[in-house]
């Protein structure tokens, strides 16, 4: 199942991507989810993030390749930081370049969207708390990370996380290709199965930190080959068996 958001009518709504078409569902993803009778083609429809989280926690340094290109070491365990909701926006949305940054990259990433609510659970039983998994931009001030040696303030700008555009339910997380393409061209290529952390192992370290509810976000480390955009640039994210996450890159 492909759950989204979607906007039509000036109604935000619920639905499950069929083919080229969306079908209407009453409820949400984490309650009662019922199919409805209304069909839209994508043409009528706005597609919007697939989830509003109550938080969205990152994960830093849980890939080799990418602690190897930025020059740090590993640490013990993966580093846990938040994007704040402000910086939420979904497909086609345009991320805003700061005038406080001359160094904005992109970082594709792979996107827990949690079902139930858990707390320290284990590794063994994570997956039975996850909804699905959507794409993730966490997009980054490098230049403000490197002054500040802190993830705090460089990836938390209004529009820095684009998240979509669907939540699939039904893939194995373990290996999916992940790629970046600038502008048509592929700058990040890589798979899940390079994650240090698989899946189930990241929802067991964050759950044992805090307690995870329904819609929550998990981003789980991006691969090698990060970098910068400017403005005028359209970047895309494409995960396998999730789809596209596009957006194009403005100054305001």
């Amino acid at each position: 199942m492909q759950i989204v958001r979607f906007k039509v009518d000036d109604k935000t709504r619920y639905g499950v991507l069929e083919g080229a078409a969306v079908v209407e569902y009453t409820g949400t993803p984490f309650s009662l989810f019922k199919r409805g009778r209304r069909r839209f083609s994508l043409r009528q429809v706005v597609l919007l993030a697939p989830v509003i989280p109550g938080k969205i926690v990152a994960l830093g340094l849980n890939n080799r390749a990418h602690a190897a290109e930025l020059g740090v070491e590993l640490p013990a365990a993966p580093v846990i930081f938040f994007k704040p909701v402000s910086a939420l926006i979904g497909p086609d949305d345009p991320i805003v370049y700061p005038p406080q940054s001359h160094r904005v990259d992109y970082e594709a990433e792979l996107a827990i969207v949690i079902k139930r609510r858990c707390h320290n659970v284990s590794a063994a039983r994570a997956l039975e708390h996850v909804l699905g998994y959507t794409a993730l931009n966490d997009i980054t001030a490098r230049d403000l990370h490197t002054v500040d040696r802190s993830p705090s303030r460089a990836k938390a700008f209004d529009t820095f996380c684009p998240l979509g555009p669907c939540i699939r339910t039904d893939i194995d997380p373990h290996a999916l290709a992940i790629e970046t393409w600038v502008n048509g061209v592929r700058r990040q290529s890589g798979s899940t199965k390079e994650l240090i952390l698989p899946v189930e192992a990241i929802v067991a370290l964050v759950s044992g930190v805090m307690t995870l509810l329904p819609g929550d976000v998990i981003a789980t480390g991006t691969l090698g080959g990060v970098g910068a955009l400017e403005p005028g640039d359209r970047v895309e994210v494409r995960i396998e068996g999730i789809g596209s996450l596009r957006n194009s890159v403005v100054r305001l």
